[in-house]
């Protein structure tokens, strides 16, 4: 029997068997496996591409999309103003990014797409975000940490930090060098709040001491409440005696600890947020023109903002051990200014002095702005 024959009895056979019972159906299937010789399975198959084809091509089958196009457009938009972050961490402040657009009159959506936007589940969204991104192979920098001479001066600190008050710390240097480490070039120092996850930045020439105390001023004049205490990994930038005398000459002292020596977990906050903070916007590319510092932590002072005000973060609240496996427990994403907010431990008149700024600032226009003044500082460099 030829295939064709089998195709003409299965559409004979195909309407009965739609209108018939559970039980019928069998029937209709032993009579047409006994003279077709199929299996049982393939003409369940071809009965069901068969009934496919009696249905319209204008009348999609199975459930209703809710989130259209539209929708998908409006969350790509708030997903690359907030520098394409995770759904875990942009989920929680979809709200409050639309809620900004629209008191500045950038939000060009209706209210339909919006409330199917504010209602869309994390899972949703990172179906969506997932759609959004592309493959893109990124360089991997070279490591300049080398050991310093104070080791004795300076104590270890050991195991994970234990809820300290605002002002306690990891800093750390990115260098600027490109694919190679020989030369001159720029180096930008990261300071991470342990309490508030609120981040400072600044961009230094190559990292002599004096240039590290200087950015360590710039650090502390910028950093909302009290700077209390650092924990830097065990570079000569930091670990030497004119970063010692500076802290302990500070008008409240400021103590200063590092992690032991190839222990990269102990410092696992600002190792993650080296990437998320600073590659990501400055990448891999060798600066090694000292004109362009001002330039730089000019863009720091945008770029400070735009992290501290709108991009959501994690903090991990416990480790559990499951078997062979640890559970990592995080806390609801929030960016570092709901943290400062939401401290019994800082000062109210620094939260009124966050409050007002914040009334003034936009993640659009403050993406928009890091993004040009990128491009000019890059224009001029190269790999």
């Amino acid at each position: 029997m030829t295939m064709a024959t089998k195709q003409e009895i299965l559409k004979e056979k195909l309407e009965e068997y739609l209108r018939t019972d559970k039980v019928f159906k069998g029937f209709i299937l032993d009579q047409i496996q006994g003279v077709t010789r199929m299996n049982r399975k393939a003409i369940i198959r071809r009965l069901w591409v068969l009934q496919r084809g009696l249905v319209p091509s204008h009348e999609r089958r199975g459930r209703k999309e809710v989130y259209g196009m539209r929708v998908t457009l409006a969350l790509k938009e708030v997903w690359e103003i907030a520098n394409t972050i995770c759904a875990e961490r942009l989920h929680p402040a979809i709200e409050e990014y639309v809620t900004v657009l629209k008191r500045d009159g950038m939000w060009r959506h209706d209210e339909y797409t919006t409330g199917l936007l504010l209602a869309m589940s994390i899972g949703t969204m990172k179906n969506r975000i997932r759609g959004f991104r592309k493959a893109t192979g990124r360089r991997r920098g070279k490591s300049t940490t080398k050991p310093g001479s104070l080791k004795e001066i300076i104590p270890i600190r050991r195991g994970p930090w234990e809820n300290p008050p605002p002002g306690f710390g990891e800093i750390d240097t990115v260098a600027h060098c490109g694919a190679s480490l020989g030369g001159d070039y720029a180096f930008s120092v990261q300071y991470t709040d342990i309490a508030t996850i609120w981040t400072c930045l600044s961009a230094q020439w190559n990292k002599g001491q004096a240039a590290t105390i200087r950015s360590m001023e710039r650090i502390q004049r910028r950093l909302p409440f009290r700077l209390k205490g650092l924990d830097p990994d065990s570079g000569s930038e930091f670990i030497n005696w004119q970063m010692v005398n500076w802290c302990q000459q500070q008008p409240s002292p400021v103590t200063m600890t590092r992690i032991r020596p190839y222990y990269k977990n102990d410092h696992a906050r600002i190792e993650q947020k080296q990437y998320c903070n600073l590659r990501q916007f400055v990448g891999y590319t060798r600066i090694e023109d000292a004109r362009t510092i001002k330039p730089i932590n000019e863009l720091y002072d945008n770029l400070e903002d735009y992290i501290n005000f709108f991009l959501p973060s994690v903090k991990c609240l416990a480790k559990e051990r499951e078997g062979s496996k640890y559970r990592r427990i995080y806390d609801r994403p929030q960016t570092a200014y709901r943290r400062v907010l939401a401290h019994p431990d800082i000062d109210p008149a620094v939260k009124r002095q966050l409050t007002i700024k914040y009334a003034t600032l936009n993640p659009k226009l403050l993406k928009e702005k890091i993004d040009k003044m990128l491009q000019q500082i890059l224009a001029n460099t190269h790999y």
